[in-house]
């Protein structure tokens, strides 16, 4: 009876701890119609590190007090297409635009050198965010193999017909589109603002790699430019 007990005690303990791994790696975000989400690339300096406590310290604050909360991010592990090589894929959250907007404007007030402090900390720090149209909630799953692309167009006709053929070359070879936005804006002096940009779940590797092949040979007469990134 002791060795039944201690054996279901621990087949509970290992589903439990399963179940909390699992949880771990699915991230979730939630947004209301009109709030703000930000997307960030960055790369950070080799000394950046130990120069981030004093921004975190004076920026930070400020933000805060304007609505601004920090969401779960990603590392990005591979840049499979473009001509830039961050290393960091992270979310911020403001409650609206009127907000977003004020922080920009009014940071110097408060924080004078704080471009500087961000030129030291990043080598590259890209912006563009995002005034959600409607509700809208979305999960992110680690577990899998997650690829955010973002496209300019070159022209709009002939984009959107591009856009539709990769949307279903991706959906037949199981990719599962987790986010899709556009109409972004960047503030001056980090400026990364695609016309269109998407967050696509693969099972694996290989499955991306699949399409990733059949993209490379579709008409790209409509795209201007092109980034991609492998985020976990």
């Amino acid at each position: 009876m002791t060795f039944l007990k201690t054996a279901i005690l621990g087949c509970i303990v290992l589903c439990f701890s399963l179940t909390l791994h699992a949880q771990s790696n699915i991230k979730s975000y939630d947004f209301k119609k009109g709030e703000i989400l930000d997307i960030l690339l960055l790369t950070t300096k080799p000394e950046g590190n130990a120069l981030f406590k004093k921004y975190r310290e004076t920026a930070f604050p400020v933000a805060t007090k304007r609505s601004y909360k920090p969401l779960p991010g990603f590392k990005i592990t591979e840049t499979t297409q473009g001509n830039i090589q961050p290393t960091s894929f992270l979310f911020g959250k403001w409650n609206d635009l009127e907000n977003r907007e004020a922080f920009i404007a009014e940071i110097e007030t408060f924080v004078p050198d704080f471009h500087k402090q961000r030129r030291d900390i990043w080598s590259i720090f890209n912006l563009v965010y995002y005034e959600m149209p409607n509700d809208i909630t979305f999960e992110i799953n680690k577990d899998k193999f997650i690829v955010a692309t973002a496209y300019w167009q070159k022209d709009a006709v002939t984009f959107q017909k591009f856009k539709k053929e990769w949307l279903q070359k991706a959906k037949a070879k199981g990719g599962k589109n987790i986010l899709h936005l556009s109409n972004g804006k960047s503030p001056v002096g980090y400026y990364y603002n695609p016309d269109y940009l998407l967050i696509t779940q693969w099972e694996n590797k290989a499955a991306f790699e699949a399409f990733y092949k059949e993209n490379l040979t579709m008409s790209h007469k409509g795209v201007q430019h092109v980034n991609q990134f492998v985020i976990n």
